[in-house]
């Protein structure tokens, strides 16, 4: 007999927002790609926008995905030395590594925000996007990763893994 499954809570509002925006990045990088591939193949052309549009929705799509993982405490892990320490040693290196969480990622926003800000008067080559469109995904990755890591902290712990993640021994 199969053991009885609990049935998991319902995920946040933004959290299926943020789901839905990568499958929708994901979806039109595909299509671009396959529509570009398709012309250059049989027809030797391409359709030069599409490059650019799929290399800004996987910009994206790494970024949202990212706070994604990290929201859910999905990232690798590497818990060699968290194993083998006791209690109070692995609430200092949790301290320690949140503390340098916190210090990257204070580090890319005020680098993103400088990007962002450079962004705005120089355009992409074919769409002529402002390229702060691409540097505004750093900015939002360190903005989403500061506030997982202030939810950590808080807690005093990293949020744990849904009991059905592939753990790997």
């Amino acid at each position: 007999m199969s053991p009885e499954k609990t049935p998991a809570a319902p995920k946040p509002r933004l959290q299926r927002l943020a789901e839905a925006l990568m499958v929708l990045a994901l979806a039109g990088m595909v299509v671009a790609v396959f529509i570009n591939v398709v012309l250059r193949y049989a027809f030797n052309t391409s359709i030069v926008s599409y490059e650019e549009i799929s290399r800004l929705l996987f910009v994206w799509l790494v970024a949202i995905g990212a706070i994604v993982a990290a929201f859910e405490g999905s990232h690798l892990g590497f818990d060699l030395v968290t194993s083998r320490v006791g209690p109070v040693g692995r609430k200092v290196l949790f301290w320690l590594s949140q503390l340098l969480v916190v210090a990257c990622m204070v580090l890319l926003l005020w680098g993103s925000w400088a990007q962002v800000q450079a962004g705005l008067s120089s355009f992409s080559t074919v769409l002529g996007y402002p390229l702060a469109l691409g540097a505004a995904a750093t900015l939002v990755l360190a903005v989403g990763l500061l506030l997982v890591a202030a939810r950590d902290m808080r807690r005093g712990t990293p949020v744990e893994r849904d009991a059905g993640a592939l753990d790997i021994e």
